[in-house]
């Protein structure tokens, strides 16, 4: 039987009079009341209405609630895009050492040699990998770091004189690329997808002119598929004096194989939590480290930690600089996380951990596909796309019904609905950390599905704490405000 502490709120756990710690008489010595001490405009007017719970039930609450959770540490995470892999907990121990934790970024640097040098030692590991030269390691996440290159991008051209208002991003390019162009100050222009996935080169060439400051492309794209065209795309866009941007969300289906700047790309980005296993998601800190070619390097953010002789100091002497774009220097604790991935697998490693989820990604793909159609080949990269169009024709089963389904197999879902180029999406990716064994019992619950009474797919998920809530209510009228007397 499900635990009731689990599925109620702490206000309705709440009885008057319960504490989970007695906080003892005011130590401070004065004849005065103790509210004539503080400005009028820090006292509350009326008592807070805070749940009263003992300090037993607030635990019990926050563990039953955890274990209603899906995460990596407890099950398979497909989400195609997003490369949800197990996260190393020898990273975790690392950082959590005294001498990283410790630390504050206002201790002089004299005292921070250890850290400016793992940090020195990190962007040159990046710029080794993407194969650019010129690394900040501030942007506190993927989309950040998009938006902090374009306005490098942005600051080159104002410097030139050059008025460039344009982004162009194919049409299964991630959300973030044309929000952050958008945010940058350009004109976001869709290129259109040719029949093979790849950029429509004709539709890309009738949309280059002297205008179009960056082309962002994602290689391997959202589809799964790696753009052969990819280096005619950066002669073209060369040619009209613009940048080529590499989403490197991707990244971890090429890792050690092939490098962005080889590729003809002159900024990127890092995602450490999807290519170098930090933890994801969760509204914690995140990082997006982006590397830029020699031109855009002195418009970085600054500061940047520099080297001179023995020592490593932060270098705020940029005159050309955009400036800072994160507080200090910096998600400094997912730093040091990819660092020691990095340096835990070294150059060889890095590429097994691509081979393997090219490998996973294409087994997946051959095992599922005679029930999915996947409309872009038979071969990808770390994901893939599949079709429920033609389950939903036959049977009305939708790509939905087969996400809340997996839920009570105990899979979480894959992405659905994106990219938008491909009908009843599922975009799965396996990624490198999983095993046979478990990618079999995921496609044998695929199969069960699809063979399984629609009437109860629809009404999926049924074991699960919460049933399928009204998602297109919830995002258009969603209720975000708890009434603690119950309504």
């Amino acid at each position: 039987m499900r635990n009731r502490q689990a599925t109620q709120l702490l206000f309705e756990l709440s009885k008057p009079g319960r504490r989970a710690a007695v906080i003892p008489p005011s130590d401070v010595l004065t004849d005065e009341p103790l509210e004539s001490l503080l400005p009028s405009e820090a006292l509350a007017t009326e008592e807070l209405a805070l749940p009263e719970v003992a300090e037993g039930d607030v635990v019990r609450h926050y563990t039953n609630l955890s274990t209603l959770n899906m995460s990596v540490d407890t099950h398979f995470y497909p989400l195609g895009s997003c490369t949800m892999k197990y996260n190393p907990k020898r990273n975790e121990r690392l950082a959590g050492l005294g001498g990283v934790v410790d630390l504050h970024p206002y201790q002089p640097e004299s005292t921070l040699q250890g850290m400016l040098r793992l940090l020195y030692e990190l962007q040159g590991i990046l710029a080794e990998i993407s194969g650019l030269p010129a690394v900040s390691l501030q942007p506190a996440a993927g989309a950040h770091g998009e938006l902090t290159a374009l306005m490098a991008a942005a600051a080159y051209f104002a410097e030139r004189g050059e008025k460039r208002t344009k982004v162009l991003t194919p049409d299964s390019a991630h959300g973030t690329n044309p929000a952050s162009a958008t945010m940058a100050g350009f004109q976001a222009i869709t290129i259109r997808s040719a029949a093979d996935g790849s950029v429509d080169l004709d539709d890309l060439a009738s949309k280059l002119d002297d205008q179009v400051a960056v082309v962002m492309i994602t290689n391997p794209n959202t589809l799964g598929l790696f753009d052969k065209g990819i280096s005619e795309i950066a002669k073209r866009v060369h040619a009209v004096g613009g940048f080529v941007y590499l989403d490197g969300a991707n990244m971890n289906a090429i890792l050690g194989v092939t490098r962005p700047g080889d590729l003809g790309a002159d900024m990127m980005h890092f995602n450490p939590h999807k290519t170098f296993s930090g933890p994801h998601g969760g509204g914690g800190p995140g990082a997006g480290p982006i590397c830029v070619n020699e031109a855009l390097g002195p418009y970085l953010p600054s500061p940047m930690v520099v080297r001179e002789g023995d020592a490593y100091r932060l270098d705020y002497d940029r005159p050309r600089s955009i400036g800072r774009v994160r507080s200090f220097f910096g998600n400094v604790g997912v730093l040091v996380r990819a660092y020691c991935y990095i340096l835990s697998h070294g150059p060889a490693g890095l590429r097994k951990v691509s081979e393997q989820a090219v490998l996973n990604a294409n087994y997946l793909l051959a095992r599922v596909k005679h029930i999915l159609p996947v409309p872009h080949g038979d071969k990808c990269m770390h994901e893939f796309v599949a079709s429920a169009e033609r389950l939903k024709a036959t049977r009305g089963i939708t790509a939905m019904d087969i996400a809340k389904r997996l839920l009570d197999y105990g899979f979480h879902a894959p992405t659905v609905y994106f990219p938008l180029t491909v009908p009843e999406a599922l975009m799965v990716e396996p990624t490198e950390t999983e095993s046979k064994e478990t990618l079999d019992a995921f496609c044998e619950a695929l199969f069960r599905i699809t063979e399984e009474d629609a009437d109860l797919v629809h009404s999926a998920p049924t074991t699960t704490a919460v049933r399928r809530p009204d998602e297109l209510t919830a995002a258009r009228k969603p209720i975000v405000k708890w009434n603690h007397s119950g309504g």
